[in-house]
């Protein structure tokens, strides 16, 4: 069809004239109302986006001696931080002759690893990065939790 006459043809029904593919020979052409058109793919978005899902990477800093009410009060905050699906990234920073008893700091990242253990588990083993000792703990998600009390018998 003609342009002149596929536009004349669209403005008597009150819609626009959309070109759908211009690499096509000959071009593809849509009668269509491109207001709504473009409104309907902006809602299209807003949904894919709301739909996403993102994970944010939250930080709990320890010291070797950390006293038993402030592990606690740091325990409970990685534990919402795992239930609410994000990251956590567990750090005991050690400083000056601390970094001669490492072990102090891995003991804190063992009990905390226990623990968590029904909302959240470990990435990797724990691992100094300079003067801090890092553990990364992901959300457990439920497929994995309802496999793993199959495969562990009670006892």
């Amino acid at each position: 069809m003609p342009t002149r006459d596929a536009i004349r043809l669209a403005s008597e029904k009150g819609f626009d004239l959309v070109e759908v593919s211009p690499q096509a020979r000959p071009p593809v052409c849509k009668i269509m109302d491109y207001g709504k058109y473009k409104y309907e793919l902006s809602k299209k978005a807003k949904d894919a986006k709301k739909k996403q899902r993102l994970f944010q990477l939250k930080e709990m800093r320890f010291r070797p001696k950390t006293e038993e009410h402030d592990y606690t009060f740091k325990m409970r905050h990685v534990r919402e931080f795992l239930a609410q699906g994000n990251k956590v990234k567990v750090m005991v920073e050690f400083r000056g002759r601390e970094k001669a008893h490492i072990e102090f700091g891995q003991n804190i990242l063992d009990k905390l690893k226990t623990d968590i253990s029904d909302v959240g588990e470990p990435l990797a083993r724990s691992q100094m990065e300079g003067r801090n000792l890092t553990w990364h703990f992901i959300p457990k998600s439920s497929e994995k939790s309802s496999t793993s009390t199959k495969d562990h018998p009670e006892g």
